[in-house]
């Protein structure tokens, strides 16, 4: 029996949609610490199902398609992105010479004879590039002439609105004798802000002086000014959004993204690493090609800059297009996720692992610590979670097999990891038992309410749980994962996200057994949406923060370090909480959801020796339907203010809220 059934519901406890105030009774002794994991981040890097959650969002590139990764050279779709400027002639072709293994295409660019004018391409980004005046945006290509000419001349690199009016330019020089791949950076400083973000960036010649002159381009990039100013790094508003709700893990790289739509499109670590001219990039598994831009290493960077501890996923020989490797045909899959392992917290020595055969790298061959430490990152990664596959509830019984020869083998060579299915907790029956199951759940505002005890059953018997991915997604319980017309929804409302807290204060509440949960999806840009709802939206220019952003944010920013048991909620009820301790200063921090529209008064009992006469509440509350969004990006924000406080505390949860109450007490 969980230790915070010691404490018996009162007769009051089960009155919760009543117009009585619920009573609840607070123990002074905690029942458990509150796992320092225990609220964080799921991350579906994309171009994928999350559209642009990657590639267009958190990777602040801002040029889609800009090294033609995985096309098909000639064809129209090849030029996603793209287009003429002023009958400039471009098409994607298979470079005879190409800028590396792994980017063998390039844009052919030629200034038809008669030419006037500036001639050029340009880039639309992901649907969109923001230009502020006096930003640096870092602009960076390789060029080369396929045949030597006696051509030299300055070409504009540019930042426009669509219309053509220029907002910031920066001059360069190309050569006509370059005939191998030469590397152009320059800077672009605008002086005019885009009224919109329907705007360019743009590479023109001029006309006449260029007349008839061909030119091959690869890997073009725009970055703006990232997190923490990181080469290859973050946009700010989105990582300044994330770092906000204060999460102390991230699982990556997926999510289903880790699985490939076949075995050669799966997520392979070593294809992620390195100079950007050895990463080919990927097939995405819903049609988009991801980049890798964001790979293994600026996954770990970007963990220790918000310091979150990272949960990494490894490959474990199963697709979404159904297939399973035999058990005897694992063992180069299970060599790929010791070296994926060894990258992260292995030395520069032999005891580092091997790296890997890559013949798409030109990276020295050599031990994956090394390797590491090749790239400038000298000491190891923290990393203690390790997750085998992702969702093989769905590969069923192969798991058993693939479950047993992976953490076999891993767990040999790793003792101090813990390894994290990803299997049904009901079965299949894996050897060796599992120390942790990932659990995912899409569901209804009101399932999560009703579930809000859905761990207090389960078994104390060292096995804990990752509550990996939760959402409530739809009002309709016939048809989760319909349309808007079904019931599904398109952002967060405020009574799936008071549905999802009901749900959080029963992971709270078992934190002896629930060792970290996140919501999922956690990014989507707007203009490329394939799933709904999602914890974060964003367009080119701005992020449009959900009610249940602000739930999430409200407990992990809010969640003290050890669990204080109290009076339970009716399990049937309308009305949820859950009680926790900050130590450090005494807080006693409780977390109240109301999942109907009537309020509800409540009286909380605090048996402590001293108490405050005045606390804070935090409320987010706003009508059932009611969404953030980018219309309305602030319709349901919470609303701090100060509350009169003592050893018996009265407070009304308005309907469809979520409240924080802080009080000190000792």
């Amino acid at each position: 029996m969980a230790l915070k059934k010691l404490i018996a519901i009162t007769a009051l406890g089960f009155l919760s949609q009543s117009c009585l105030a619920v009573t609840v009774d607070i123990s002074a002794r905690a029942s458990h610490p509150i796992p320092k994991l225990l609220w964080g981040q799921m991350f579906e890097a994309g171009p994928a199902l999350y559209s642009q959650s990657g590639d267009g969002g958190l990777y602040a590139e801002l040029l889609q398609n800009r090294a033609f990764q995985q096309v098909t050279p000639g064809t129209t779709a090849a030029l996603s992105a793209w287009q003429a400027v002023n009958n400039g002639n471009i098409t994607v072709i298979q470079e005879s010479t190409p800028l590396s293994a792994a980017l063998p295409n390039a844009l052919s660019f030629s200034v038809p004879a008669g030419s006037s004018g500036q001639v050029g391409f340009a880039n639309t980004g992901f649907y969109g590039i923001k230009v502020t005046a006096g930003t640096s945006y870092k602009a960076s290509f390789y060029y080369r002439f396929p045949t030597t000419t006696s051509f030299r001349g300055n070409a504009l690199v540019q930042l426009q609105t669509n219309a053509g009016t220029v907002l910031g330019s920066a001059t360069v020089v190309l050569s006509g004798s370059q005939t191998s791949w030469q590397q152009i950076t320059t800077t672009i400083v605008p002086t005019v802000t885009a009224s919109s973000t329907a705007n360019l960036f743009v590479i023109s010649l001029d006309g006449e002086a260029a007349s008839g002159q061909s030119i091959n381009f690869a890997l073009l990039s725009l970055f703006p000014p990232t997190f923490k100013d990181r080469p290859n790094g973050m946009r700010i508003d989105i990582a300044e959004a994330l770092q906000e709700m204060g999460p102390s893990f991230f699982r990556f790289p997926g999510g289903n993204n880790l699985e490939g739509q076949t075995v050669a499109t799966r997520w392979k670590w070593n294809d992620t690493i390195g100079p950007l001219t050895d990463r080919p990039g990927r097939m995405g598994d819903w049609g988009y090609i991801n980049t890798d831009g964001l790979g293994l290493l600026e996954y770990l960077e970007w963990c220790e800059d918000l310091e979150m501890e990272p949960i990494m996923a490894v490959w474990a020989g199963y697709d979404l297009g159904g297939t399973s490797v035999a058990a005897n045909q694992l063992q180069p899959y299970i060599q790929e996720a010791t070296d994926q392992i060894n990258f992260v917290i292995g030395d520069s020595s032999t005891t580092g692992g091997r790296y890997p055969t890559h013949n798409l790298c030109s990276c020295e061959q050599m031990f994956p610590g090394r390797k590491r430490v090749a790239l400038g990152r000298t000491e190891p990664f923290v990393l203690n979670y390790v997750e085998i596959g992702n969702e093989d509830f769905f590969a069923d019984v192969s798991y058993i097999y693939r479950w047993q020869e992976f953490v076999g083998n891993l767990s040999a060579t790793f003792p101090q990891i813990r390894f994290i299915a990803t299997s049904y907790t009901s079965g299949p029956v894996l050897t060796p038992a599992p120390q942790h199951y990932d659990v995912h759940v899409y569901e209804t505002p009101t399932w999560f309410a009703q579930n809000s005890f859905y761990y207090d059953d389960f078994e104390r018997n060292g096995t804990t749980y990752f509550e990996g991915e939760y959402a409530a997604v739809s009002t309709n319980p016939n048809d989760i994962f319909g349309t808007p017309a079904d019931g599904r929804l398109t952002y967060p409302t405020m009574q799936s996200s008071a549905g999802e807290a009901a749900f959080m204060t029963g992971l709270e509440r078992n934190g002896d057994i629930v060792f970290s949960a996140a919501y999922a999806p956690l990014l989507n840009h707007i203009s490329g949406t394939q799933w709904t709802p999602n914890l974060i939206s964003f367009d080119s220019g701005a992020v449009y923060r959900s009610s249940s952003y602000y739930v999430q944010k409200l407990f992990s920013v809010n969640r003290g370090d050890e669990y204080l048991p109290s009076t339970l909620p009716n399990q049937n009820g309308t009305l949820f909480w859950s009680v926790v301790r900050e130590t450090s200063t005494n807080s006693i921090i409780i977390k109240i959801a109301n999942t109907i529209g009537t309020s509800a008064p409540l009286t909380f009992n605090l048996p402590f020796n001293t108490v405050a006469s005045s606390g804070t509440v935090q409320v987010l509350t706003g009508a059932a339907t009611r969404s953030n969004t980018p219309t309305a990006p602030n319709d349901i924000v919470p609303i701090a203010r100060s509350i009169t406080t003592g050893k018996r505390l009265d407070y009304t949860a308005p309907g469809y809220s979520v409240s924080v109450l802080t009080v000190v007490a000792s």
